[in-house]
């Protein structure tokens, strides 16, 4: 009998250590999971570019994210089911038929607490360093399931198209700029990051999706000057203008012949000057076609993005914008396509006033119909909506269907809409509260 019951003793403890074992590959595979998954790629990257070979190791398993979810799942559920079959067996010998409920009940507390929370939770905690130290055994638990998970990923997506559903194994569940804007609105809403950086960085990855025309100066408020104007006239208006740059036209308004830099005027005229003994007569002589340079023209479908590098790459910081017909539209300087990422720029000579937002007692806010959506969104807050209209003015046009009168209010997304002022058929001022206010 000794020997006997050595021998199943030495069974017990072989089968309890087994369990014990795969409960904690049972771990491994659940902790590895989560890390790899909840890993900043970005953060990856970083420690990668330190010379981090489990980081870069970790980067290229997450390229595939269905391979290494069906990889780690496959060995997890090997592990889980295999723990409980021979604990099914170890608990059957010892307590008879119990012993399959009591095993059932041991094994779900333990699988639970030790091969699930408790890895899970540390690598969601310290994911990038759980993902670096890992990531040598996952890539060899990958390559060594490969073939099956490849038959799974056939089946699986055989049986996702009889319902319509279609998988495309190279998109990735979020696009990087999306992961990016998500991570700073959480971050504002929690404090951790402040409202100004959000705007900046939010900004800059919004100018590929966004087109001069949006935020360009509308050809009613350009400041031109006339070709076939007195040269003293001409240069008065230079002198009292707050631009350096100004489009030069002859006859029409439409018929654009050149843009005069300020500094090129003076320079220009202080040596035609300096080569006559009466300035004053010779000043009629002037002729400011001499100074002034070819207008750049742009039309007004170009993204943002494209055009700061086409300014960089031209040395160039002005443009006029057309239409599809060549008809000119407005202007765009590379501080307005600075200013959708800092904010406004202001100098010495910009108007106090200008796009300026004042919040009255009663809780409206007096805003300028020429105001931008966008800027009235960053500077408030809000969340209007910008894709039919550029201007506030607009917006309330474009839901109204007409050109409202002085007096008028409208009520939609979620604000109180007073037209305030008009000139003509121009919105030139609105009284905006938001409904949840009142």
């Amino acid at each position: 009998m000794e020997p006997a019951t050595t021998a199943a003793d030495a069974a017990l403890w072989i089968t309890a250590s087994a369990i014990v074992g795969l409960l904690v590959l049972s771990a491994f595979f659940s902790g590895s999971e989560t890390a790899l998954t909840a890993a900043s790629r970005g953060k990856l990257r970083t420690m990668s570019d330190k010379g981090s070979k489990g980081a870069e190791r970790a980067l290229n398993i997450t390229e595939d994210n269905e391979r290494l979810i069906g990889s780690v799942l496959l060995g997890n559920n090997l592990v889980n089911i295999l723990a409980t079959s021979l604990a099914t067996a170890l608990f059957t010998r010892m307590f008879g038929e119990s012993g399959v409920a009591l095993a059932t009940l041991v094994m779900t507390v333990l699988v639970l607490v030790f091969a699930e929370v408790l890895p899970k939770t540390y690598a969601i905690t310290n994911a990038e360093t759980a993902a670096s130290r890992v990531s040598p055994v996952i890539a060899l638990v990958i390559r060594v399931f490969s073939p099956v998970v490849a038959a799974v990923r056939v089946l699986v997506r055989g049986v996702l198209s009889v319902f319509g559903v279609k998988t495309d194994p190279d998109s990735h569940i979020l696009a990087v700029r999306e992961e990016i804007a998500g991570a700073l609105q959480l971050g504002h809403s929690e404090g951790v990051v402040q409202k100004e950086d959000r705007d900046r960085i939010l900004g800059a990855l919004d100018l590929s999706d966004r087109t001069v025309e949006e935020i360009m100066l509308h050809r009613s408020g350009i400041e031109m000057i006339d070709a076939d104007k007195d040269p003293q006239d001409i240069l008065r208006q230079c002198l009292e203008s707050n631009h350096t740059r100004l489009p030069v036209f002859r006859g029409d308004p439409e018929n654009i012949i050149g843009v005069v830099h300020a500094k090129d005027l003076f320079r220009a005229m202080y040596r035609f000057l300096q080569e006559t003994d009466r300035p004053v007569d010779a000043l009629a002589e002037f002729k400011f076609s001499d100074v002034s340079m070819q207008p750049y023209f742009i039309p007004e479908s170009t993204s943002l993005d494209d055009q700061m590098r086409q300014f960089l790459r031209r040395h160039t910081h002005f443009a006029l914008v057309v239409d599809e017909y060549g008809a000119l539209q407005g202007l765009i300087t590379l501080e307005d396509i600075l200013e959708e990422i800092v904010g406004e720029i202001t100098d010495e000579f910009d108007p106090e006033d200008e796009n300026n937002i004042k919040r009255a007692e009663d809780g409206n806010f007096w805003i300028e119909g020429a105001m931008t959506i966008r800027d009235l969104n960053r500077a408030l807050d809000w969340s209007l909506p910008d894709d039919e209209a550029n201007t506030v003015a607009g917006l309330v046009i474009h839901e109204a269907q007409m050109i409202p009168t002085t007096g008028q209010c409208f009520s939609f997304h979620g604000f109180r809409f007073e037209v305030a002022a008009r000139e003509n058929n121009r919105i030139t001022a609105l009284k905006i509260r938001p409904l949840s206010a009142e």
